[in-house]
C-alpha cells in the first residue's frame, strides 16, 4: 500500500472500557457506572469496575502500544475522573493520572490524541437531565476548556465527541445504552445539545492555539433496507437520518435533515446554529447496516440482520469491505474534501486462548487486510484520508455486551489476573507497519 509520508497509524481505546478504578482517587460516578448497577442492562452482568485495570497498569499498556509500532494513540478522558461533579472544582489526582499517561506515551515515542467524551457523562450531570438539559453543551465546553488548559502544552490533537449519533440513538431513543432513556423528545434534545457541544467545544479548545488540531468522530455506515417494500425503505431513510446525518449535516452543512427538522422545531423555539469549521473528521466504520421497521421506538426504525447470508463478526455485523469504500466516497460527495481520519475500524471475533498460550485470530487479520484495501480504493478515487486507528488495542468492556465481545488485538485473560496476550493480529500489525516503514 503506497501512502503519503504524513499518513499516520494509531490504535485506540476509551476510558470506561479499559480504566476500571471507578471509585479510586476522587473519581465521581458516570452514567455507565450507574447503568451497570441496574439488573438486566448488561448482557453478561459484568461492569467497568475493573475492566482492563488500565488505571493501575498503564505503563505496561504503553509498552504494548510502543512495541506494536504505531506512532499515535487515541484515548478518552474520563470526565468524572477529572471533574467528579461534572462542573466546578477539578480532581487533581485525575489530572495526575492523565499527565502520567501522556508523559509515558511521549517518552516512548507515541503521539497522544485525546477524546474528551466517549459516552461517560458524570452521573451528577445526568441527575440534572444530562444531554436533555439546555445547559449541557456549556458544561461540556467548560470541561474541554479546563482540560485543554492543562494538556495542550503536550497534546496537539483532539477529538471532541465520540459518535454522537450512537450516544443519542441508543442512549436516548432505544434505551439500549446509558443513560437508558426512551423517547423521541429525549433523542431530539440530546442530538442538538451534542451538536452544540461540538461547536462550543471546538471554540474552547481552539482558544488555546490555532495550531491545535481539533475534530470530532462520527459513525458512518451505509444503511440499506433489510427487505423490499415501502415500510423498509421508510425505515432505511429514517435510520440513515438518525445514524449518519443528524450530527454530520448540522455540523458540516449547517442544517438538520428534513426528516427531523419539524420535530426539532416543536421542541426548540429557536434552533441555534451548529455549523463548525472542524480541522478534520474522524469516521468510524465497521459494516453496512440493515434497517427494519421497529415499533419499540418513536421513530419506528432499527437495525437488524442482513438477509444476504454474508459472513459476520461476533457482533453479528456483516463483513463487507466494499461498503467501507462506498461510504468514504459518499462522504466526500456529500460533505466535500475534508481531512478524514479513520478513528475506529476493527471487529469482534470469538477468540480462543489456545493451550500453547496463543490467540490465533486469523479471521481478524483477514478483516484488516480487506478493509485496508477498501480504504486504499477510496483514497485512489480522491478521498483525503490522513490516518487510521485500529479498534481496539485491548479486549475490553463492550458497553451493554459487557466482557462477552472481544475487539482487541491484545487478549485480556479475565481468568488469570488480566494477563495481556498479544494475538496473532498484533504480530501481523507489527510486521505490516514495519514493512511500510522500510519502503
Amino acid at each position: 500500500m503506497k501512502l503519503n509520508k504524513d499518513f499516520i497509524w494509531g490504535t485506540a481505546t476509551s476510558s470506561y472500557q479499559i480504566e476500571g478504578a471507578i471509585n479510586d482517587d476522587g473519581k465521581g460516578l458516570n452514567i455507565w457506572d450507574t447503568f451497570c448497577m441496574k439488573e438486566g442492562n448488561i448482557l453478561d452482568r459484568t461492569d467497568g469496575k475493573i475492566a482492563c485495570d488500565h488505571y493501575n497498569r498503564y505503563e505496561e499498556d504503553v509498552q504494548l502500544i510502543k512495541n506494536l509500532g504505531v506512532s499515535e494513540y487515541r484515548f478518552s478522558l474520563s470526565w468524572a475522573r477529572l471533574f467528579p461533579f461534572g462542573t466546578g472544582n477539578k480532581n487533581q489526582e485525575g489530572f495526575d493520572f492523565y499527565n502520567k499517561l501522556i508523559n509515558s506515551l511521549l517518552e516512548n515515542g507515541v503521539t497522544p490524541w485525546i477524546t474528551f467524551y466517549h459516552w461517560d457523562l458524570p452521573a451528577t450531570l445526568q441527575d440534572e437531565g444530562g444531554w436533555t438539559n439546555p445547559d449541557c453543551h456549556k458544561w461540556f465546553a467548560e470541561y474541554a476548556h479546563k482540560s485543554t488548559e492543562v494538556f495542550s502544552d503536550r497534546v496537539k490533537n483532539y477529538f471532541l465527541l465520540n459518535e454522537p449519533s450512537v450516544a443519542c440513538f441508543e442512549g436516548h431513543l432505544t434505551g439500549f445504552n446509558a443513560p437508558g432513556l426512551k423517547s423521541k423528545t429525549n433523542y431530539l434534545k440530546a442530538v442538538h445539545q451534542q451538536n452544540l457541544a461540538i461547536k462550543k467545544g471546538y471554540e474552547a479548545v481552539k482558544s488555546f492555539g490555532a495550531d491545535l488540531n481539533v475534530g470530532s468522530t462520527f459513525t458512518y455506515f451505509p444503511v440499506r433496507p433489510a427487505q423490499n417494500g415501502d415500510e423498509f425503505i421508510k425505515a432505511r431513510n429514517m435510520m440513515d437520518c438518525l445514524w449518519n446525518r443528524a450530527s454530520l449535516d448540522p455540523i458540516l452543512l449547517g442544517k438538520y435533515p428534513d426528516l427531523i427538522i419539524n420535530d426539532l422545531s416543536k421542541i426548540h423555539t429557536q434552533i441555534e446554529p451548529t455549523k463548525t469549521p472542524l480541522d478534520f473528521v474522524g469516521l468510524q466504520h465497521y459494516c453496512p447496516s440493515y434497517a427494519y421497521p421497529n415499533t419499540t421506538n418513536d421513530y419506528n426504525c432499527g437495525f437488524g440482520p442482513s438477509t444476504d447470508n454474508q459472513e459476520e463478526t461476533d457482533m453479528g455485523w456483516p463483513i463487507d469491505p466494499k461498503a467501507f469504500t462506498e461510504c468514504l466516497i459518499d462522504f466526500k460527495q456529500r460533505y466535500g474534501d475534508i481531512n478524514i481520519y479513520i478513528s475506529e475500524n476493527g471487529c469482534a471475533m470469538p477468540d480462543i486462548l489456545e493451550k500453547d498460550g496463543t490467540v490465533q485470530d486469523i479471521r481478524r487479520i483477514k478483516y484488516f487486510e480487506n478493509y485496508l484495501e477498501a480504504m486504499k480504493n477510496a483514497m485512489d478515487k480522491g478521498v483525503t484520508i490522513k490516518g487510521y486507528f485500529i479498534w481496539s488495542m485491548f479486549d475490553n468492556f463492550e458497553w451493554a455486551f459487557g466482557l462477552s465481545k472481544r475487539f482487541g488485538i491484545v487478549y485480556l485473560d479475565y481468568k488469570n489476573d488480566l494477563k495481556r496476550i498479544p494475538k496473532a493480529s498484533y504480530v501481523w500489525w507489527q510486521k505490516y507497519l514495519k514493512a511500510l516503514k522500510e519502503k
